[in-house]
């Protein structure tokens, strides 16, 4: 079964597709997080955050993989745990760059339909439902005011020690916004059949909630 969850920057997309996954037994696959991998291998080897053909180059077969941490999957980017270093503003700054070029998209979109080929799978990011699974079987469209996505921002990086001002986290929100929504490869929009669901209002246990009924609804799937 695949079930894809989109939205924009910090609507709350892997958070609760990490929480559904795990009561629902299925995994989870963030693919953010592959480019925020990307992004970070650009910068590591001092490339412009534009060049394609050098950033394609560089992701080399295992460069980007997922493993089983003792709390939550670890990112490891060239064979170090990038975890938090994908975190960092800088890359939050330049990744709308980097997941925009043409071959950066192939590259990975191949890979997350690999992924999700052989196993039950809950995948989030911005065109899951449109590109990358349009034909998976639930399809969730998470929305939330920029106030609120800032704030909660805001908050993420404070508990990873990041100190960031609230008015450059809403205008970097609202132009990456603009960025995933008028890219030329596969911009940020909702799937015809995805179901919406604002967040702005609702904590991160009222949201799991929201797409467990949905799931249920769609399949009859209960969880543990």
């Amino acid at each position: 079964m695949q079930v894809a969850i989109d939205g924009p920057a910090s609507a709350g997309k892997s958070t609760v597709a990490k929480i559904v996954a795990k009561k629902l037994s299925f995994i989870y696959i963030d693919t953010g997080a592959m480019y925020r991998a990307c992004t970070l291998i650009a910068k590591n080897h001092g490339l412009d955050y534009g060049d394609e053909a050098g950033i394609l180059a560089a992701i080399t077969p295992g460069s980007i993989r997922f493993e089983a941490g003792q709390d939550e999957q670890r990112v490891i980017v060239e064979g170090e745990d990038a975890s938090l270093a994908i975190r960092t503003p800088e890359i939050t700054a330049n990744v709308s760059q980097v997941s925009a070029l043409p071959g950066v998209r192939a590259k990975m979109v191949s890979l997350q339909r690999e992924m999700a080929g052989t196993t039950n799978v809950i995948m989030d990011g911005r065109d899951i439902g449109t590109t990358v699974l349009p034909h998976a079987d639930v399809k969730i469209f998470l929305i939330a005011s920029i106030a609120a996505r800032a704030k909660r921002r805001e908050l993420d990086y404070a508990e990873k020690g990041i100190h960031e001002d609230y008015d450059k986290i809403y205008q970097d929100i609202k132009l990456r916004d603009y960025k995933d929504s008028h890219r030329e490869v596969s911009p940020l929009r909702k799937a015809d059949d995805a179901v919406e669901i604002d967040t702005s209002n609702l904590n991160i246990e009222q949201v799991v909630a929201a797409i467990l009924d949905v799931i249920a609804k769609k399949q009859k799937i209960s969880p543990k």
